[in-house]
């Protein structure tokens, strides 16, 4: 008995659920006329958009996604792939926010497609193109010869990567122009005396390891500055064995006087590893980081920060997706942010 009332319930609330006919009963109007005021056709009034659109908001109706692609072949999906053990919480919500924000307006609704260390790159990718499920999609972790972007070049489906390819192949991204970061960290570093000199990377293998590392030797070279090789962990080892290794360079001869952070989460481990092996930020080393929230000066106001915006690079990202299925040139849906001036809190706030 109670198993038939769930399913006459479920029958129910699928049946109240509200349709483009009741859009049409509540504004008087035709449904042809209510389902292209809903996609902006231009041949409908604005003050007619205008009222059906609302009229769709007050009362909860959405698209029946199944519906739509039986239409037009679309899912009216973008899928956003993204590596769950190495991204970290602030990129992961400000990206998503970033994307929702362009998406908001639009048809398209955003999913995130996650995938693990153990699993191929690849596997996400080849899952959404086999079975259809995004009209578009966003990936992250880019590589300089990157087989998730020439597989979607070569089934024709729109995406966009959060940093760039260097395959000789045209598609849209976003990225931070991390080479220009690495100068403009070291340059201030030796604005205040400092000369030997550390990179804390991207790990080898990503696109903007190679730019951060060309732009760091670039500064050295122009600066006269020497470097204090740190190769030995990345920003994508963990918290403690950042801060462990920092503190192994810090206690050697040859130490260095200034460091250049690519993460916000390492550098709380390399100012851990500095206090670890007894020396002190401000004094004995200073350090310039990247950060996409404004929380490291709240940690220690000696730091250097440089900004990036991970919801621009969000809604960049979006733009340039919906771009492509609208018909652009992916050639033309390109965007680099230049990184803000090295903030020195401390000094400010003085």
């Amino acid at each position: 008995m109670d198993k038939r009332r769930t399913e006459k319930n479920d029958e129910n609330s699928a049946s109240e659920r509200p349709t483009l006919k009741t859009l049409a009963f509540m504004t008087g109007l035709g449904v042809t006329t209510v389902s292209r005021a809903l996609k902006d056709a231009p041949e409908i009034g604005a003050e007619t958009r205008r009222r059906v659109q609302l009229v769709a908001k007050q009362i909860g109706y959405r698209p029946n996604r199944a519906g739509v692609r039986l239409r037009t072949g679309r899912t009216n999906v973008i899928s956003l792939v993204l590596n769950t053990e190495r991204e970290i919480m602030s990129f992961v919500s400000d990206i998503i926010y970033g994307v929702s924000e362009v998406l908001a307006d639009t048809p398209y609704h955003l999913i995130v497609t996650p995938y693990s260390r153990s699993q191929d790159p690849l596997d996400p990718i080849r899952y959404l193109v086999e079975t259809g499920s995004a009209d578009g999609v966003i990936i992250s972790r880019t590589q300089p010869n990157d087989a998730r972007a020439r597989y979607l070049l070569e089934h024709g489906i729109p995406f966009a990567t959060h940093g760039r390819t260097d395959m000789g192949l045209v598609h849209p991204y976003h990225d931070f122009d991390n080479h220009a970061f690495a100068v403009e960290a070291v340059r201030r570093l030796a604005s205040m005396g400092r000369r030997k000199l550390a990179l804390l990377a991207p790990p080898v293998g990503l696109t903007y390891h190679g730019h951060t590392v060309n732009g760091f030797a670039d500064a050295l070279s122009e600066v006269g500055a020497s470097e204090i090789p740190f190769s030995t962990v990345s920003i994508d080892h963990s918290i403690e064995q950042i801060r462990t290794r920092t503190a192994q360079l810090m206690r050697r001869d040859i130490r260095p006087d200034g460091i250049v952070s690519s993460a916000a989460a390492a550098t709380l481990a390399l100012v851990a590893g500095i206090e670890d092996a007894g020396f002190k930020l401000g004094r004995d080393v200073d350090i310039v980081s990247k950060q996409s929230s404004d929380l490291l000066h709240l940690f220690r106001p000696e730091l250097l920060i440089v900004n990036e915006n991970f919801r621009l690079a969000g809604s960049e990202l979006a733009r340039s997706v919906l771009g492509w299925i609208g018909g652009s040139a992916p050639g033309s849906l390109q965007s680099l942010s230049v990184p803000s001036e090295v903030l020195a809190y401390k000094r400010s706030m003085a």
